[in-house]
C-alpha cells in the first residue's frame, strides 16, 4: 500500500511539473544528498547557527516544510530558523540519517531514509533514543532551491 501510495503521489508531481523539468536525474540526485547532508549536520553534538543557515540556504523564499502526519507546516524561515536554533540547547549525543532509496521525477525527489539519534531534549529529564525510516519529498524550482517538502513521518 505504502508502496502504491509512493508511485501515485510520484506520478501526480512528474505530470504537474513536467513543464518546468529542468534538473537532469543526476542533479536532483545531488540535491536531494546535499539536502540530506545539511539536515543531518543541523543535529550534531557540535552543531551551530552555521549549520543551521546552510540548511536554510538551500529552501526557496515562498517554501513549505509540510510535516504529513502532525499536521504541522512551516512557511516562514524565521521562524523555522528560531526553532532550530532553539533546539540547539538540546544534548544531542548522536544523530544520523542514511540514505535507503531516492526515486526522481520531474523537478521532484523522493527519498527514503533513515534516522536514528539519541538526544535529551533540554525541556525533558530524559534521554530519548529514536530509529525512523521516513519518506521524503523535495520539490524544486527553477533555481534548484528547495520549494516544497512533505515529510512522511514512520
Amino acid at each position: 500500500m505504502k508502496k502504491l501510495t509512493l508511485v501515485f503521489i510520484s506520478l501526480i508531481l512528474s505530470f504537474s511539473s513536467f513543464a518546468n523539468d529542468k534538473f537532469t536525474a543526476d542533479q536532483l540526485i545531488e540535491k536531494a544528498k546535499a539536502f540530506v547532508s545539511a539536515k543531518n549536520a543541523r543535529q550534531q553534538p557540535n552543531t551551530t547557527t552555521k549549520e543551521i543557515d546552510h540548511y536554510i540556504s538551500l529552501l526557496s523564499d515562498n517554501f513549505i516544510d509540510e510535516h504529513v502526519k502532525f499536521k504541522f507546516t512551516y512557511t516562514d524561515k524565521s521562524k523555522l530558523r528560531s526553532d532550530m536554533v532553539g533546539k540547539l540547547k538540546d544534548e544531542v549525543i548522536n544523530s544520523n540519517i542514511e540514505i535507503n532509496e531516492i526515486m526522481v521525477g520531474a523537478n521532484v525527489v523522493f527519498i527514503k531514509m533513515t534516522e536514528r539519534g539519541k538526544v535529551k531534549p533540554a525541556h525533558l529529564d530524559k534521554t530519548i533514543e529514536y530509529s525512523k525510516t521516513n519518506i521524503v519529498s523535495l520539490e524544486f524550482n527553477e533555481s534548484g532551491l528547495v520549494k516544497h517538502i512533505r515529510r512522511h513521518h514512520g
